[in-house]
């Protein structure tokens, strides 16, 4: 398999077409010049080691090594080989809570930042497998489809705040059915969701969703965080805390119960997100004994880069063109100039 690896420079060869046209009209200049200066003959024999054969040669090695450059910057590549691969097979959504309750700071620096270092981690235990990721609050939606793009779904995961959804609650069954509607349809990949939340569930339907979810072959994981004690909310930028509509200060605690029926109802595990890493052990030891027998690709695992014989024909076209100017070739020499 042929390619470039860098082709936004092939637009170069569009200069082509003015080279030549430039080299056209200097010819036509210094023609015009000759034969305004005098008889053509008697010219011609005043310059005896002219040659514009040697003149077009130029041009041509020339325009040739600037089109192998351009081919030299552009990277040409031939596919390496094709190599079996195995992949676990796992596909997993992490569906991940984003509502004002996540911003409580009873785990530093608050729930949802150590959610989303939690998620991190995760992606960097994946290998082979693919991963999507759904935010949620009053509402639910796709912030990355599955990939295996595990650099992409990083960055996705750093712009993650509360302000991606404007209406707040928490609707963990929406997100739940989101998820199950955003595997591939593979039947040879393990199929996972992994809910991180506090579980205040403001939406009926969670429990169900989740049934339906496992129906179908899927399984799914509850992670809670929060405490049980409970923790008022700031305010970001300020130092006052979220109020109800009485004005008293709103507590948000873990909703452990609901997370525990949930995890059970998924045919899943359930893990408390603390400042230690025992969530984080007990999931990847789940995604590990999800992985199905490893599934056979064939994939191309290279690309062989073209640049050394690509630049070795560049070097003798310029060698080549130096030859022909600067040393005189007498048969060459012999051919009329007009």
């Amino acid at each position: 398999m042929f390619r470039f690896e860098s082709p936004e420079y092939l637009y170069l060869l569009l200069l082509l077409p003015l080279f030549f046209v430039l080299f056209l009209y200097s010819n036509y200049r210094r023609n015009k010049k000759i034969r305004a200066f005098g008889d053509v003959e008697l010219v011609r024999q005043l310059m005896p080691n002219y040659s514009s054969f040697r003149v077009n040669l130029k041009f041509t090695l020339l325009l040739t090594a600037f089109v192998l450059a351009v081919f030299l910057i552009a990277r040409p590549q031939f596919g390496g080989k094709y190599e079996t691969v195995k992949r676990r097979g796992v596909e997993v959504v992490i569906a991940l809570d984003i509502s004002n309750s996540m911003m409580a700071q009873d785990v530093a620096p608050n729930r949802l930042e150590r959610s989303k270092l939690l998620v991190s981690r995760l992606i960097d235990k994946l290998n082979t497998d693919k991963v999507g990721l759904i935010v949620f609050a009053g509402d639910a939606f796709i912030q990355l489809p599955m990939t295996s793009d595990y650099v992409s779904a990083k960055m996705f995961l750093d712009n993650i705040t509360p302000k991606l959804i404007s209406r707040q609650g928490t609707n963990i069954g929406e997100a739940i059915r989101l998820a199950m509607r955003s595997f591939t349809a593979s039947p040879n990949s393990a199929k996972t969701v992994v809910v991180i939340t506090d579980g205040e569930n403001h939406e009926p339907g969670a429990v169900e969703a989740v049934q339906e979810t496992a129906n179908n072959g899927i399984q799914v994981n509850v992670l809670g965080i929060g405490s049980l004690q409970g923790s008022p909310i700031q305010i970001e930028g300020t130092d006052d805390y979220m109020k109800d509509r009485s004005g008293n200060v709103v507590v948000t605690k873990l909703n452990e119960s609901l997370c525990q029926q949930l995890a059970k109802a998924g045919g899943g595990i359930y893990a408390y997100i603390s400042n230690n890493n025992a969530a984080q052990r007990a999931i990847d030891e789940q995604m590990d004994k999800l992985a199905k027998d490893d599934v056979e690709s064939k994939v191309y695992t290279e690309y062989n880069e073209q640049f050394v014989p690509i630049a070795w024909v560049l070097l003798v076209f310029l060698v080549f063109e130096m030859l022909v100017m600067n040393k005189r070739n007498k048969r060459i020499g012999k051919i009329k100039l007009f």
